[in-house]
């Protein structure tokens, strides 16, 4: 079932930026980009990477990406919206800072899917043990 709905949401990216050739990414680059973190796939228009956490991270705010997160595995406490506090420029359009004001709490678990449009706080707050999961990051101009 989880694979049927990751080559869902992945196919579905790839029709709704126009992308006119297939990627391949075998079982064992994926499995190893969810253990440790790293990229799957890129272009101008959107990126795929696997990801781990084993605790909580920054907040980000990315003015021109919209995040796509697919949990496969673990469980995290994951804030969205809101007002980022203390936020300063990690690099152009990319916003870091170290509180959330105002935003929704999700209780992440394996199987959940989270879309985070451009221009949104997003965090990472509680990771009990780890989480892994999927990020298709859209990028628009």
């Amino acid at each position: 079932m989880k694979y049927w709905l990751t080559i869902t949401i992945l196919s579905a990216a790839a029709i709704l930026m126009g992308a006119d050739a297939a990627t391949f990414v075998g079982h064992d680059k994926v499995a190893d980009a969810l253990a440790k973190g790293g990229s799957l796939a890129a272009t101008k228009e959107y990126t795929v990477s696997g990801a781990h956490r084993s605790g909580p991270g920054q907040v980000e705010v990315h003015d021109k990406e919209t995040d796509i997160l697919y949990v496969t595995d673990g469980e995290a406490t994951f804030i969205t919206g809101g007002t980022m506090v203390g936020g300063k420029s990690s690099k152009a359009g990319q916003w870091l800072g170290t509180d959330i004001t105002g935003g929704q709490t999700h209780h992440l678990v394996k199987g959940d899917v989270v879309m985070i449009p451009a221009g949104m706080p997003h965090w990472f707050k509680e990771v009990p043990k780890s989480v892994s999961y999927f990020v298709v990051k859209v990028l628009k101009e």
